[in-house]
């Protein structure tokens, strides 16, 4: 069951389930760009990778793409760029130096509320547009555990889960001290929350069975 899971939620493989969302995603994303009067773009995606756009297929553009990660990644693309950086404090761009600004379920591993601000006002000084995606924390499965109603349960019950199975994409963590690091790392956001990190938005919906599973702060 939990591979069935990995798979039909797996980030990389061009026939899952999330890549269907995830290309439906781009689709908005494509349109949104579109209808940007200058071409070609500057693109920084925090905490993106290049198979992602590869799987999106985006890698023939002539856009620049620059990828934010913790630790520089490996780009075969002429029009990518990696580099380390730090989603919080995006001090090697000057004010709305960069077109458009993408991240894509990232926002929610940032382990705190004020860790999730320093990002979003980063995001909205540096870019004179952003998309930026994230799971919602009032949809009933927990999209990197893939548990339902895991997220919801109190922090301890979460360690003590975790502490005895694996779950989604999450090994079964020998300590204590490791589960709460797991567990920790995620913290899903509510509409209202979202909302007050990027107030110069417009929310988009991302439903499955009627119910909201993520939104999309995109700011035109």
């Amino acid at each position: 069951m939990r591979a069935l899971l990995q798979n039909l939620s797996s980030s990389t493989s061009h026939t899952s389930l999330a890549a269907s969302f995830r290309k439906k995603r781009f689709a908005l994303f494509r349109e949104f760009i579109s209808k940007i009067d200058r071409s070609p773009l500057t693109i920084l995606d925090v905490g993106g990778r290049q198979e992602f756009w590869e799987v999106m297929g985006f890698t023939d553009t002539p856009h620049k793409i620059i990828l934010l990660n913790l630790f520089k990644g490996t780009v075969t693309h002429p029009n990518f760029t990696a580099i380390a950086g730090d989603a919080r404090n995006l001090h090697e761009f000057p004010d709305r130096a960069i077109d458009v600004v993408f991240s894509n379920s990232v926002i929610e591993h940032l382990h705190t509320y004020a860790n999730q601000q320093r990002m979003a006002d980063e995001i909205r000084r540096v870019g004179k547009t952003y998309f930026v995606q994230t799971p919602n924390m009032m949809f009933p499965v927990e999209p990197h555990f893939l548990c339902p109603f895991f997220h919801w349960l109190p922090f301890s019950a979460r360690v003590e889960i975790i502490r005895r199975m694996s779950l989604g994409h999450k090994n079964r963590q020998p300590t204590r001290e490791a589960a709460v690091a797991a567990v920790s790392e995620f913290r899903l956001l509510r509409k209202s929350e979202l909302r007050a990190l990027f107030p110069d938005a417009v929310l988009y919906r991302e439903k499955f069975l009627g119910l909201t599973k993520s939104f999309t702060a995109v700011k035109h």
